[in-house]
């Protein structure tokens, strides 16, 4: 049986994610449900398609990925479902699969529309868990709605280049568990912009000009009793999914502060980076 994964802004204290996996089980007792997050901020279409860009691969061809967040439909916003990658998502057309589908092109689009469904206030519910445990029986796309071909873009997503060149202008895409700093820098953009050249990398007032591959990359491991770069310093890297993140080397960010708090960023500041 395929696997349907959860990713919602709903949060743990409310009965939402508890009903929504009562309704996924009521119709499907053997189901397999995985939790990817709840913990989306709220609304934040933006956060949430970079955790979903890298989590879903990490699941079997066929998985169905329910996507709760900004989900209301509207005259602008239709319900829809999108089969990329050997993936579905069920999702509102809010732009929040932007990033998978920057890269890789939707083999299919439907906008969904099912007979006798009720606009209610939980959508999520009353007609995402219905497409989903659908296509889990083997239904086909065709059947719950029709062909849609007006995907939303995620807007302010990619970085900007400025002086011909010389400089890439940033801004913060995700803070993770440890108040780490995501950029929507990727590496790939980064290294096609120095061209070797030297480089400043400005968070506030905080100035970088290496960017490493991993973190303890900052600690020198020759020097008596690794003195020097440690636990508490700023390090910028490479993450596993390609983009420049900041982060305090083995930082707490319920007690030290991560670079969130320490430097003062937050979703959508601007990171710049200037070649020399």
């Amino acid at each position: 049986m395929a696997i349907i994964t959860l990713t919602t802004d709903f949060g743990l204290k409310d009965h939402f994610v508890g009903a929504l996996k009562g309704a996924i089980y009521k119709e499907l007792t053997n189901a397999k449900i995985v939790d990817i997050s709840h913990n989306v901020s709220p609304f934040n279409i933006q956060e949430c398609a970079y955790i979903l860009k890298n989590s879903y691969q990490s699941f079997p061809e066929g998985t169905i990925h329910i996507v709760g967040v900004d989900s209301e439909a509207t005259p602008e916003t239709k319900h829809i479902v999108v089969l990329i990658d050997g993936h579905y998502f069920i999702t509102a057309n809010n732009g929040v699969i932007g990033l998978i589908i920057s890269e890789i092109k939707p083999q299919k689009v439907f906008e969904i529309n099912l007979p006798n469904s009720t606009n209610g206030p939980f959508p999520v519910m009353e007609v995402f868990v219905k497409v989903a445990c659908h296509i889990v029986r083997g239904g086909t796309l065709e059947v719950i709605g029709k062909a849609f071909d007006k995907l939303k873009e995620l807007r302010d997503f990619a970085p900007r280049i400025a002086d011909d060149g010389k400089k890439i202008i940033g801004r913060v895409i995700y803070i993770d568990n440890y108040g780490n700093v995501v950029t929507n820098i990727q590496k790939s953009l980064f290294e096609a912009y120095r061209k070797g050249r030297s480089f400043e990398l400005h968070a506030r007032t905080s100035l970088i000009t290496k960017i490493l591959n991993n973190y303890s990359d900052i600690v020198n491991y020759d020097k008596e009793r690794h003195s020097g770069k440690s636990a508490g310093d700023l390090l910028a890297l490479f993450n596993s999914s390609g983009y420049i993140e900041l982060a305090i080397y083995k930082s707490n960010l319920k007690t030290v502060g991560g670079v969130s708090t320490l430097l003062g960023l937050d979703y959508r500041d601007t990171i710049t980076i200037n070649f020399l």
